[in-house]
């Protein structure tokens, strides 16, 4: 289970895609509004701009009181060039690899950890890409029952939270047979 300020951060990372604008720009339409109480601020966001009321709230809070971001806010490509730090070689892999998993059919929520991103559907994990090492990527899939096949191989030891495997070390492996594995593996865990 994550911590509440790995939810703030995975929040933070997600609102670019999720609402069109980082926390940042959202404070540059606030500031521009003029408006100073909370509750209109909410109002203002989900009403002109479409936001969610969580995102809206996040936003406001953090407008009204930026001191509550105990840390700098990072953007998705922020937290991507840090995972990808020192392994320039697998960056387009990752990148397209990343690419896929924000195609699928369905909301993918991207919790950034330490060494690679979590990718959970409205319920529970289905997935993760890790850029391994200078020369792999590696995804991990949450499909239980389902025999591994061809690229797909069973996880084993390697992570206990995912079923199966797949090794990425060329582009042309990013293709739309793993498109429908992760797929699969969202449709399975929803």
């Amino acid at each position: 289970m994550a911590t509440p300020e790995e939810m703030l951060q995975t929040m933070i990372n997600n609102m670019p895609e999720k609402t069109g604008k980082s926390l940042n720009d959202w404070h540059v339409v606030l500031k521009d509004s003029g408006l100073v109480k909370h509750g209109e601020l909410v109002k203002l966001l989900k009403g002109d701009y479409g936001v969610t009321h969580g995102f809206a709230n996040t936003i406001s809070q953090f407008f009204l009181k930026p001191e509550l971001l105990n840390k700098k806010a990072e953007s998705g490509d922020d937290a991507d060039t840090k995972l990808l730090n020192g392994k320039d070689g697998i960056a387009e892999i990752f990148k397209k690899a990343k690419s896929q998993f924000e195609a699928i059919n369905g909301e993918v929520e991207f919790a950034y950890k330490n060494t690679y991103i979590s990718m959970r559907t409205p319920k529970k994990q289905f997935a993760l890409l890790q850029p391994s090492t200078k020369t792999r990527v590696d995804i991990g899939l949450n499909l239980k029952g389902i025999a591994p096949e061809g690229s797909v191989e069973a996880a084993g030891s390697w992570n206990g939270m995912v079923t199966h495997r797949v090794k990425l070390t060329t582009i042309e492996q990013v293709d739309a047979g793993l498109a429908e594995w992760l797929q699969k593996a969202y449709d399975a865990n929803t």
